[in-house]
């Protein structure tokens, strides 16, 4: 992302980001994935998965007289992927997270 496209993140807009360049860092595609995790349908996604897997999905057992709980791990609906694009509405609280990663990003 070149400098003259940082002018364009903005709080209280919102933006359409593409990924066009995998990040190296963990971190950086960490950072990635929690902004796509912000979408309306990815939040709406995950709550419900959320719900299935405190409702269905935990395996009782016992050992050693005490009930034990096996959780499974929560679902990745979203991946940090080159040319994966994602909406969001750019808030002030997002707006560091956004530019620390913002060579990884094309906005439009």
């Amino acid at each position: 992302m070149a400098k003259n496209t940082a002018d364009k993140i903005l709080p209280n807009t919102d933006l359409t980001f593409t990924i066009v360049k995998a990040p190296t860092r963990p971190a950086a595609r960490k950072t990635i994935e929690r902004l796509m995790w912000m979408q309306p349908q990815v939040k709406k996604d995950l709550s419900m998965l959320q719900r299935r897997r405190k409702q269905k999905d935990i395996k009782y057992t016992i050992r050693a007289g005490r009930v034990w709980f096996d959780r499974p791990r929560a679902t990745r609906t979203v991946r940090c992927e080159q040319g994966a694009s994602f909406s969001l509405h750019v808030t002030p609280q997002l707006v560091n997270d956004i530019k620390s990663v913002a060579k990884y990003l094309d906005v439009s």
